[in-house]
């Protein structure tokens, strides 16, 4: 199974920027998707959650602001980020607990946004 992440970038301060991350490979389904983050220094952390289901769960630092969602059809994930501050700069990493004959957690390669004036 293979993640690949794209849409990372440079954006200023309040700005807004989204993220996708496509699986792909052999496996039965899809159940929770993630994306993390990790900020230079910093531990990887986790931002935003989405089960098979479609129940959302977001690190305090950014509800409100980012919106997890997934085309289960397209085994995809996203994360729309709006009013991005400077402390949002990270590289982002996407995750997936894949279904084979058990749970298997993947990550995708990391795409970096870089938010600054």
């Amino acid at each position: 199974v293979q993640l690949q992440a794209f849409g990372g970038g440079v954006v200023q301060p309040g700005g807004f920027l989204s993220l996708s991350c496509t699986a792909s490979g052999s496996f039965l389904s899809i159940n929770s998707m993630h994306w993390y983050r990790q900020a230079p220094g910093k531990q990887r952390e986790l931002v935003a959650t989405i089960t098979s289901s479609s129940i959302t769960n977001y690190a305090d630092s950014v509800k409100g602001r980012f919106t997890i969602s997934r085309d289960n059809a397209k085994n995809t994930v996203y994360l729309q980020m709006n009013s991005l501050k400077p402390e949002d700069t990270a590289v982002y990493y996407c995750n997936a607990r894949v279904l084979h004959s058990a749970l298997y957690g993947y990550w995708g390669q990391g795409t970096q946004l870089t938010v600054s004036s």
